[in-house]
């Protein structure tokens, strides 16, 4: 590291640019997003199916199906965002959470760090957010989840990877580290 400018802060997100020396000793910049840890979670409700939402993502311009996922809050436990995303955007409370893993959502360009769960045990508890107005919840059967990935109608990285996450952790019992 040579030098760090931040060149953006704004409420989600700071945009650095960094000068670093690579190891063959070339000068080079890289630009660099921070964002805080997040939390996306794969719902599962009694009749097996798995909580899909529908919402506009602008800087795409068109509406994504996802699983549900948001930030974690300064202090907030991974599990607790869970459990508060969940009622903000699909209007359940799990009763169970369950870590399945976690990952690096863009390193090449971003900090962020996602942390998946599990919800199980669903209950109906509605928590009111600014920006959840317009989701629709999409209930959709286990069976038909990679169709909806290979079909194109699953877009979403976070969604993709954990979704294939929890396919093999339920293949395998619920066995995976």
């Amino acid at each position: 590291m040579l030098m760090r400018k931040y060149v953006f802060e704004g409420r989600a997100i700071k945009v650095r640019v960094d000068t670093v020396r690579t190891p063959d000793g070339r000068r080079s910049t890289r630009e660099i997003v921070e964002h805080g840890e997040c939390v996306a979670v794969v719902a599962v409700d009694a009749d097996d199916n798995i909580l899909l939402v529908k919402q506009f993502r602008s800087p795409l311009g068109k509406q994504l199906l996802e699983i549900p996922a948001g930030g974690i809050d300064k202090g907030e436990k991974s599990e607790a965002a869970v459990i508060r995303e969940m009622q903000e955007e699909t209007g359940l409370k799990p009763g169970k959470v369950v870590r399945l893993c976690g990952f690096y959502l863009s390193p090449g360009t971003s900090n962020e760090y996602l942390h998946l769960h599990l919800a199980t045990d669903l209950v109906p508890s509605r928590l009111r957010a600014d920006d959840t107005a317009g989701i629709e919840v999409i209930p959709a059967p286990v069976s038909e989840i990679k169709e909806l990935m290979t079909s194109g109608a699953l877009q979403d990285g976070k969604s993709i990877a954990g979704l294939l996450y929890y396919l093999e952790f339920r293949k395998n019992a619920g066995n995976l580290p």
